[in-house]
């Protein structure tokens, strides 16, 4: 099974991938990742990346592709694979589609999880993490059980992320929507087009996209 989960920051992907891959032995492939483990591993498509890397210029479509098309003959991708990050325009999508033919294989379903931008917002700008496990908790939404002390460590120190403020993250929205807009209508017309609401809570999310995967 071969699924791309599109959604904007702080949709909750990266929490649905986890579920997915736990359920279904899949393996979520993050380009970002995939990148740099083949430019530190110096395969022949890692050294091409790293040319143009070493420039400041951005990877091609062509080149990303055959990093992932590489990620995908490894033996832990066997059961299937999430996507992130890759395809983002159509000419991406295009590319990946051709790159799987050859392969024999193709995309099961493209999962949309629908978010409504402004509760996004605050739901970004009120995390945080402990400096010490890394467990996450949010102003709002999930406090610790004592204030200032982590539930899981007892740690005292949280952190938040540089880029978790109102302009940052209005920003990577609109570039979110600017870049996938193209994407939902290629996938529709393809039929593989799920969508989901995200604004759920999580397990109703993991139980939406459960449902999407039977029609499959």
């Amino acid at each position: 099974m071969i699924l791309i989960l599109l959604g904007p920051p702080g949709a909750g992907k990266g929490t649905q991938a986890q579920r997915l891959e736990a359920k279904h032995g899949l393996v979520q492939l993050s380009t970002g990742d995939m990148l740099r483990a083949a430019v530190a591993e110096g395969s022949e498509v890692g050294l091409k990346a790293k040319v143009v890397m070493d420039k400041g210029e951005l990877v091609s479509d062509e080149i990303m592709t055959a990093i992932i098309s590489d990620r995908l003959n490894e033996a832990d991708t066997k059961n299937g694979v999430i996507l992130d990050g890759f395809p983002r325009t159509e000419a991406q999508a295009a590319s990946l589609d051709e790159m799987l033919a050859t392969k024999g294989l193709a995309l099961n379903a493209v999962i949309e999880m629908k978010t409504d931008d402004d509760i996004l917002v605050e739901r970004i700008t009120g995390r945080y993490t402990c400096a010490n496990c890394g467990a996450g908790y949010h102003d709002s939404f999930l406090k610790p059980a004592v204030e200032g002390v982590c539930d899981k460590c007892g740690g005292t120190e949280f952190v938040r992320r540089s880029d978790d403020v109102a302009e940052t993250v209005i920003s990577r929205l609109k570039a979110y929507h600017e870049q996938t807009a193209p994407l939902l209508p290629y996938y529709r017309n393809k039929g593989i087009l799920k969508q989901v609401d995200g604004m759920t809570g999580i397990d109703d999310v993991t139980r939406q996209i459960e449902a999407e995967l039977q029609t499959i």
